[in-house]
């Protein structure tokens, strides 16, 4: 195999600035960590601390878009914007939730995840 990374034929290991299914964008400056990861802790207490009060939002603006007349205002469909918006927040900080307890479960186990 004639390349020209290696070109006497000589294989060597993979380059880290090459890393993932496509590589990356721009080639690594050396200032960055190799291994950054972001931090887990505020992750986990963002998400623990949103997802009730998303909860709580959606399930307020629902009931006040459900009791909502036709000329009040605000209007009822900006109310039930508002609870999808907050719904839709909700299932965001869940999936975060779940990642970030994932994470920090294989750090605990040693492994490091992909």
């Amino acid at each position: 195999m004639n390349d020209r990374r290696h070109p006497r034929g000589t294989t060597g290991p993979a380059s880290r600035a090459r890393s993932g299914a496509f590589g990356r964008r721009h080639p690594r400056t050396g200032t960055e960590p190799v291994t950054a990861q972001s931090p887990l802790g505020l992750r986990l207490v963002l998400s623990a601390l949103f997802l009730p009060l998303f909860l709580a939002g959606a399930a307020y603006f629902g009931v006040w878009a459900a009791d909502a007349g036709p000329g009040d205002s605000p209007g009822r469909g900006g109310l039930v914007v508002l609870a999808v918006v907050c719904a839709a927040l909700a299932l965001l900080a869940v999936a975060d939730l779940m990642v970030v307890l994932r994470r920090m479960r294989h750090e605990r186990a040693g492994k490091v995840p992909h």
